[in-house]
């Protein structure tokens, strides 16, 4: 069944103004936490130079199927299953990456997983680009982003916004520089790191 969120097409534009940039020269980009599928779709039709890799725990594969059969686009990949805890990713290497809103609804150790991961499977010069809220300095950015953490913490307290300073922790212990940290709508922030 199609799923559908508000937010992937509120944030398609300005994350696309990015990613057009740093995607480039890339050929291939794996995306972590597909989700629905409307990124994946979206992005794919405005970069027809790209192979969209999308990927997801296995039952979010229906409504991903169902966006991408429904826009017949042939250079967005059926989806691959992907647990970042598991220990088992792809068996090849990326020209980019990107994911969006997932460092927030996953446990701390998962997201280590998860860049741990990363830094395996970009080659040299890939670009990771990493969407969502964070925090400065352990400071929420707004009241929203605060309300919203407490939400995040209700629902699963494992979750929750995290710090800009650990999550460039882990991007620099795998072999990943900072390129640009940029401004979204509604307190969200767009990260690119370069895979040295």
């Amino acid at each position: 069944m199609k799923q559908y969120s508000k937010a992937c097409d509120e944030n398609r534009e300005p994350i696309l103004a990015v990613i057009r940039e740093a995607f480039a020269d890339a050929h291939t980009i794996l995306e972590i936490g597909s989700g629905t599928g409307q990124h994946a779709v979206y992005f794919a039709r405005q970069l027809p130079h790209v192979n969209w890799q999308p990927s997801d725990l296995i039952e979010n594969h229906t409504s991903i199927n169902a966006w991408r059969d429904e826009a017949g686009i042939e250079n967005v990949l059926p989806p691959i299953e992907l647990d970042v805890t598991s220990g088992t990713w792809p068996g090849r290497k990326y020209h980019g990456l990107f994911s969006a809103n997932t460092t927030h609804i996953m446990s701390w150790a998962a997201v280590e997983c998860m860049f741990g991961g990363i830094g395996k499977i970009l080659q040299r010069d890939a670009r990771c680009c990493l969407y969502g809220p964070f925090n400065y300095g352990g400071t929420f950015t707004s009241n929203s982003n605060r309300q919203f953490d407490s939400w995040l913490k209700e629902r699963d307290p494992a979750s929750g916004i995290r710090d800009y300073e650990a999550i460039a922790e882990l991007a620099d212990a795998n072999g990943m520089e900072l390129k640009s940290d940029n401004e979204m709508p509604a307190n969200n922030r767009l990260l690119v790191w370069r895979k040295i």
